[in-house]
């Protein structure tokens, strides 16, 4: 086996830390009444205005969200100022990190990386049929990966013990989404919206490992268990190579790459939205009026998929070689290059041929939020929001106080802080939208330090900006 799973482990970390463009939606925004893009997180929301995307910037966001950063897999440089040529920063895999310092930053409870992207094709808002309504056409892109303690620690130490995987994964797909939204006031005090969304797979791939340990025999690591990864990708076929088994004899042909041609549709699905937003009227307690509560439900739903690949191992044990990455001038020699290789090498994955189809469920987000006008002053309202997505082992969940600021009516927008799965944070938003145009923009997550070419060391930032034409 090559000596990359090291390499895969950094690749990982680094180009997700890297800022990777996450489609989350701006949640310092839920409270600022006249973002344009408020239904997207919860379909009740309208606007004062009529708004039309810029295609591709009216919500341009980029996030990253995750327990693992760049600063947790890079460090200062032992060698550098000493050696000749030694670079300023290195991997955790330095031999002059001790393993103390090296898995320091590593969450012994795993490590997950979230990843979404959505390109607005199109997104009009209007008013219309009794309420506020939307159209959305845009193009979505789901990733996460779950790396655990014991990979790194595998890694780095390799002692004399058991090491299990099981919790090594990753799963993504892709899909467009076509949405429709109305909302409407059914009552003084209430407001309700939906929104249906037809969407058109692209392709979902998982990567799971049943019973994967390692284990010293002697003087050699043995790896048993399962690996299995399923795509479903029309068009799409495995590639393989003929390799020989570590340890054993006979051959097996790795699957080592995808045949791209002929791409075609890979499933169909729906999603629901749903919202609701109650506010205190003539109440009997006079420092509640204007009080604000609502609970939205985004992304129920499925999407089934067809044109189904499996590889999988065979479950057979086989020898692991060992680690063996050359140092040059305190960096690992070929960086990521062969990383698809050694991957392909640790799964030990076969062709199987093609499987039956199978459907999958959304990634479901629940936000409940209460807003409180300022009695003395009402252009200031303070919010709290609560928002959990559900995701397997991917599910997190955020708490997030406001304070919002309305001084203009064409001016508006607020700051806040936050306690979320992975980290405690800051952000702030600022929406300018007078007759004829609409600009913002906003962070959920401050940037924090930052290493080498402005690269976040933290695996948590944001930035969120949008164009839009609005009359």
């Amino acid at each position: 086996m090559k000596t990359s799973l090291k390499k895969y482990i950094l690749a990982v970390a680094l180009t997700a830390s890297a800022g990777t463009m996450m489609a989350q939606e701006l949640n310092s925004a839920y409270f600022v009444e006249d973002f344009k893009y408020r239904h997207d997180m919860n379909a009740a929301f309208g606007n004062d205005q009529t708004y039309i995307a810029i295609p591709a910037l009216g919500n341009l966001n980029v996030r990253l969200q995750g327990s693992l950063g760049v600063g947790d897999v890079l460090f200062k440089n032992p060698d550098f100022g000493i050696k000749e040529g030694a670079k300023k920063t290195t991997t955790f895999m330095h031999p002059g990190i001790s393993a103390s310092d090296a898995l320091s930053g590593i969450d012994k409870d795993g490590n997950n990386l979230i990843f979404d992207m959505d390109i607005p094709i199109v997104s009009v808002g209007f008013k219309g049929f009794g309420g506020y309504n939307t159209i959305e056409l845009k193009d979505r892109t789901h990733f996460a990966v779950q790396l655990p303690y014991s990979l790194f620690d595998f890694a780095k130490n390799m002692s004399n013990k058991t090491y299990s995987f099981d919790d090594l994964g990753a799963r993504g797909w892709t899909y467009v989404e076509l949405g429709f939204g109305h909302s409407r006031q059914i009552m003084d005090n209430l407001r309700v919206g939906a929104k249906v969304k037809f969407l058109f797979g692209g392709a979902y791939a998982d990567l799971s490992m049943d019973d994967m340990q390692a284990n010293l025999e002697g003087d050699k690591w043995i790896l048993r268990g399962k690996a299995k990864a399923e795509l479903n990708m029309k068009g799409a076929k495995f590639k393989s190579e003929q390799k020989d088994y570590k340890g054993r004899t006979g051959y097996y042909n790795q699957v080592n790459g995808l045949d791209t041609d002929n791409l075609g549709l890979a499933g169909f699905g729906l999603g629901l939205d749903l919202g609701a937003v109650y506010e205190f009227k003539d109440f009997a307690l006079d420092w509640l009026d204007g009080t604000k509560v609502s609970l939205a439900l985004n992304d129920l739903g499925f999407i089934s998929w067809n044109n189904s690949m499996v590889a999988e191992s065979s479950g057979d044990p086989f020898e692991f070689t060992g680690f063996k990455m050359k140092y040059e001038n305190g960096s690992f020699e070929n960086g990521g290059d062969d990383i698809g290789d050694d991957l392909a090498d640790f799964a030990h994955l076969e062709d199987k041929g093609e499987g039956s189809g199978k459907t999958t469920a959304l990634a479901a987000t629940m936000r409940l939020g209460v807003e409180y006008p300022l009695p003395v002053y009402d252009k200031v309202t303070f919010g709290l929001l609560g928002t959990h997505r559900f995701d397997g082992d991917y599910s997190w969940t955020e708490g997030r106080l406001s304070a919002n600021y309305k001084p203009l009516t064409w001016l508006d927008g607020g700051i806040n802080m936050a306690v979320t799965s992975f980290c405690t944070t800051m952000g702030w938003v600022l929406n300018v939208h007078p007759k004829g145009m609409n600009v913002f923009m906003g962070m959920d997550h401050m940037i924090g330090k930052t290493g080498a070419s402005s690269v976040p060391l933290d695996s948590n930032v944001s930035f969120n900006f949008g164009l839009n034409v609005a009359f």
